[in-house]
């Protein structure tokens, strides 16, 4: 279902990430590399909280890190994939999104892949460490039923084409998916591409953006279902919670995940946000949006565990309950 009338702090931040990002030519600096693609914020130089404790783990090509409550509710653990359209390291922004998805699931611990990224390491770099941090999971005493994959943007495409590569190897699927603004289709081949060119705050009214950079794909075909996952087969997939904003020229990604996925009879929660902009949920939760957003994926982990949620505003919120 999609929210009906967007908040006055919802409408100045996508107005404000519009301005900023016009005034600063982003699209422009990454297109001819003032920024550079892939910029680190180490761990260190992020203040953890003191009620966790946030471990750096060695994986096969890259670190991840585990991020964990002093009390920990290890019934279930996420994986996240953090977004940056392949070409974006890790940042302070998903340790504190870690710190989040921990609080709004009673307290699972978190690891986050910090995945090679182009154009140093094409694909499928990317898919490789995520599912090195699955097997990490797996490895330290967590049983597929027991993991939540959730990522944004590239992340929730990433999140998707690791299930794919699971599913065609014969692997056990992990428990349930959660979606920000996922990047399915590289191809740009949705409708919102054009509807929302001149809405999307961010990606709009530019071809000079991370929606059209492709070099983490290489020589791949971009209908690779393991680079656009809405290409893929979705029978046997586990419940999977989708949130976008009507804004994004993302939109299509997401809309078309959804039919396709119920098609194949998986079930899906799709929650459309009016008039938000791309992964709204890194607002201040003091913007309604996000606010309602990260409660959503409390309600949704409730119902992962077979909890039934009595909120009516869960029910407001969202397009189809699991």
């Amino acid at each position: 279902m999609t929210e009906k009338k967007v908040s006055r702090q919802g409408r100045f931040a996508r107005q404000t990430i519009a301005a900023l990002t016009r005034e600063n030519l982003i699209g422009q600096k990454l297109k001819n590399g003032e920024i550079r693609k892939k910029i680190i914020e180490p761990a260190s130089h992020w203040k953890c909280p003191e009620c966790f404790t946030n471990t750096i783990i060695a994986l096969a090509n890259c670190q991840a890190e585990y991020l964990e409550f002093q009390q920990p509710n290890r019934e279930k653990v996420i994986l996240q994939l953090h977004g940056g359209g392949y070409i974006g390291g890790m940042r302070h922004i998903y340790r504190s999104f870690a710190g989040l998805y921990n609080e709004v699931s009673r307290r699972y611990s978190v690891l986050t892949v910090d995945y090679r990224v182009a154009p140093e390491h094409v694909f499928p770099a990317a898919l490789m460490d995520a599912l090195d941090g699955y097997e990490w999971l797996l490895q330290n005493g967590y049983r597929e039923e027991q993991i939540v994959v959730a990522g944004d943007s590239a992340g929730g495409g990433l999140a998707l084409a690791l299930c794919l590569w699971l599913k065609e190897h014969g692997r056990v699927l992990p428990s349930g998916l959660v979606l920000m603004s996922p990047w399915t289709d590289m191809t740009a081949s949705g409708a919102s591409y054009e509807e929302n060119y001149e809405n999307d705050p961010l990606f709009g009214k530019t071809e000079d953006s991370m929606l059209f950079n492709r070099e983490y794909a290489g020589e791949e075909d971009l209908k690779n279902p393991y680079l656009s996952p809405l290409f893929g087969e979705y029978e046997g997939f586990p419940p999977m919670l989708i949130q976008v904003g009507s804004y994004e020229m993302l939109l299509s990604d997401s809309v078309a995940l959804a039919q396709k996925a119920r098609q194949a009879g998986v079930k899906v929660r799709l929650s459309i946000y009016e008039e938000m902009f791309h992964v709204f949920q890194m607002a201040p939760l003091a913007m309604p949006e996000s606010k309602r957003a990260w409660m959503e994926i409390g309600y949704f982990m409730n119902e992962l565990r077979g909890e039934a949620e009595d909120d009516a505003e869960a029910e407001r919120d969202t397009d189809e309950s699991i």
